[in-house]
């Protein structure tokens, strides 16, 4: 029965095929908008790290002065300072723990006559890899005792490893870093989560192929690489000893491994505000300790126009749906004799209303493979747009089978209607009619 319904359905269009294009279009074009925004919201809005996100955690405190200028946003400081970062390093009390700052490295090719040239880097400390899931294609990172000892020992991207080593196996090579010998212990597999979540705050980029280089904290500070960013709650003179200066430039990210370990650190966390307040380093006891998908909504990484973008382009689709009512009830009213002859041959309502909808999951599908190649135009677009998030705009398998699904959704919506109107028809009248 299904065969001869598809049989009818695609004479049916064939026979209007102006009413058939407008609809597969209008459908097209509302299906293309709404992909295409959507699309870049789920690049915006996704989990980086998804099979830890739910134990990765960003704690916040706050040293400056009631008085201080850095209070006028009214939210915590998105970093801290190095004291309170090695203190709360120190303490121990997470699974893993690493501090960051984000940094600019000049780098110097093995190559003979070849320039020098800057990337990014990070100053961190051991547990960065593991905490956050790094593969390495060769070696491995640095150890605890490098950090403490400050030892000049780098890990390096892949894409930086193509580019000086040929992607070869690197590990014990030399790499130049601000006219200093890094001595290389590890290469990581490709890796750039996105958003890239442990910059936030820092002053890096949110999006983008990743960091080149990754540098024991101690060491880099000791060859004083300085910070991107860094926000100070008193005056100070002198930038080149921030260790000491009131000044919050560092992120710490804690590995914790349940809700016990969860709650047993925000106890400790306030403790040791509570604790600074006593000491009269601290005025302010607040604190936050967010999930890696807390923090990223804390920071409204997902710009609100882009929400905005995906709303309107929904709106849009929803017009086109009601456009698509419109021609199909049309469609209808000229081939009211045509069911009124089906009717008369023993055609039951129930078969005129699945005719009608086969007919509309046609011009649907139709509409999802044209509003396909709309969405990968939109797309190629924003791929060309000055945006850090514009290359990773790409249809993956999920989208393009979403893509049908709505399209599908929406005829079907779009096709009740008409479909019910059809199947209501009484066949004397239209017999009469001819």
């Amino acid at each position: 029965m299904l065969v001869y319904y598809l049989d009818l359905a695609i004479r049916s269009l064939r026979r209007n095929r102006v009413l058939t294009a407008l609809m597969v279009l209008a459908l097209a074009l509302g299906i293309g908008a709404s992909i295409t925004t959507l699309t870049v919201l789920r690049l915006l809005s996704g989990d980086p790290l998804p099979q830890k996100s739910a134990r990765l955690f960003y704690p916040q405190l706050d040293p400056s002065p009631k008085n201080s200028a850095v209070d006028s946003s009214g939210r915590l400081p998105r970093t801290m300072t190095y004291v309170d970062a090695m203190n709360l390093l120190h303490a121990h009390r997470a699974t893993r723990q690493a501090v960051m700052a984000l940094t600019q490295a000049k780098i110097m090719p093995p190559q003979a006559h070849a320039h020098p040239f800057f990337s990014d880097g990070v100053m961190t400390t051991a547990d960065f890899f593991t905490m956050f899931d790094a593969g390495f294609q060769y070696g491995s990172g640095w150890s605890t005792a490098d950090d403490e000892g400050g030892s000049q020992v780098v890990v390096i991207a892949s894409f930086l490893n193509d580019k000086l080593f040929d992607g070869a196996d690197s590990v014990g090579r030399m790499v130049r870093l601000n006219d200093h010998d890094f001595r290389v212990v590890g290469v990581l597999k490709p890796w750039a989560p996105q958003p890239r979540f442990y910059t936030l705050g820092l002053g890096g980029d949110h999006y983008g192929d990743g960091d080149a280089v990754f540098l024991p904290l101690k060491a880099a500070r000791a060859l004083k690489m300085g910070p991107q960013d860094t926000e100070c709650y008193q005056a100070v003179d002198d930038f080149t000893h921030l260790e000491t200066a009131p000044c919050e430039w560092l992120g710490l990210w804690v590995e914790l491994g349940d809700p016990s370990a969860v709650a047993g650190y925000r106890r400790f966390l306030d403790g040791y505000v509570k604790e600074q307040v006593a000491l009269g380093r601290f005025q302010r006891t607040e604190t936050s300790l967010l999930d890696l998908m807390g923090w990223l909504r804390d920071q409204h990484v997902v710009p609100d126009d882009v929400r905005l973008q995906v709303y309107l382009a929904f709106g849009f689709l929803l017009i086109c749906v009601v456009n698509t009512v419109g021609l199909l009830l049309a469609k209808c009213l000229r081939r009211s004799q045509e069911i009124g002859v089906r009717r008369a041959l023993g055609a039951t309502r129930r078969e005129i209303f699945v005719q009608f909808m086969v007919e509309a999951s046609i011009v649907g599908l139709a509409g999802g493979a044209l509003g396909l190649a709309f969405a990968e135009l939109g797309l190629f677009g924003i791929r060309h747009q000055p945006a850090q998030y514009a290359h990773l705009a790409h249809l993956d398998p999920a989208m393009f089978a979403f893509t049908f699904v709505v399209a599908l959704v929406a005829s079907l919506i779009a096709g009740l209607l008409p479909a019910w109107r059809a199947c209501l028809l009484a066949p004397a009248p239209q017999l009469k009619a001819m």
